[in-house]
């Protein structure tokens, strides 16, 4: 009986794996998303601006067939991930039309004579291929000393985590 009341006595003082995962996970969020996230956007959006850099590949990445998106949407999107006012959005947008950059268009959107759609122009899609492969430069060399079980099973998490996240987002959790 003793020998039981001391496994117990031990399981309650030490963290189970799923704290301890949970806790090393927490310590990585600074490292991850300031320090490596942040070197692979800098790697990638050359002299744009991170705004500007996030609405391309915002468009790339959400946009109808990669290609176009309703400005309120884009605004919507990048006053969550920034602290920006949809003013400030509005003009890196014109900017990014303006000559030298060119990298989009701004047209009126068909469902609404208000909205606006913003469209990559063949610039703006040939920068977007430069973003891709500064972006998979960077990162083979960032895993290029890794084993490759080590790589796949990072991004299978990568990916688990991502669909658990938009899960929850989904289901009106924002925690």
């Amino acid at each position: 009986m003793e020998d039981v009341v001391n496994v117990m006595a031990a399981r309650v003082q030490s963290p189970s794996l799923a704290e301890r995962h949970t806790a090393d996970l927490l310590e990585l969020f600074y490292p991850v998303h300031y320090r490596g996230n942040m070197a692979v956007e800098e790697a990638m959006r050359g002299d744009l601006s991170r705004k500007q850099a996030a609405i391309l590949w915002l468009i790339r990445s959400a946009g109808s067939e990669g290609r176009s998106m309703r400005r309120k949407e884009i605004v919507l999107r990048l006053q969550d991930w920034f602290d920006v006012s949809s003013p400030a959005i509005t003009q890196a947008l014109r900017r990014m039309a303006s000559p030298p950059m060119g990298l989009i268009r701004l047209v009126e959107d068909t469902d609404s004579a208000r909205e606006k759609r913003v469209i990559l122009t063949p610039k703006g899609e040939e920068f977007i291929r430069t973003m891709v492969e500064r972006g998979r430069a960077f990162l083979r060399h960032l895993i290029e000393d890794l084993p490759g079980d080590r790589v796949s099973g990072g991004i299978e998490f990568l990916r688990a985590s991502i669909a658990a996240v938009e899960r929850m987002h989904s289901n009106g959790h924002r925690r």
